[in-house]
């Protein structure tokens, strides 16, 4: 198993994908955009082969009560199959934690849940 990626919410998409890539030599994948949800979002590569998706979106209104705010969102994790991304959710869900979301395919081709670890984190469980 290994860490897929991290999400950062921002406020300034292109300026956050220039940094990244001026001081830390990223590579930046195609705008995934959905207009719908008024998301979009980068996935940045560094040479270690580390990933980091930064996001933006019309709608997000920071809430820190409700846990919204920008920077870090969300942690991922690589389990290599589809299978093993629904093993491990319904095993975490048996043991009384939060399904945030089910198994299932998202707009920019990832299968993918969520869940909630003890102290409410978001971890994504994804091929």
């Amino acid at each position: 198993m290994i860490i897929s990626h991290i999400a950062i919410w921002t406020q300034n998409i292109e300026a956050l994908k220039e940094f990244y890539i001026k001081y830390f030599n990223a590579s930046a994948g195609n705008k995934y955009i959905n207009m719908s949800k008024g998301f979009e979002s980068y996935f940045l590569s560094f040479d270690s082969g580390a990933k980091m998706e930064i996001m933006s979106s019309s709608k997000l209104q920071i809430d820190k009560a409700l846990g919204i705010y920008f920077g870090l969102t969300h942690l991922a994790f690589s389990v290599g199959s589809e299978a093993e991304v629904e093993r491990i959710t319904n095993l975490i869900r048996n043991d009384d934690f939060i399904v945030l979301s089910e198994p299932r395919y998202t707009g920019d081709g990832y299968y993918e849940s969520k869940v909630a670890d003890p102290d409410g984190n978001e971890i994504e469980i994804t091929i």
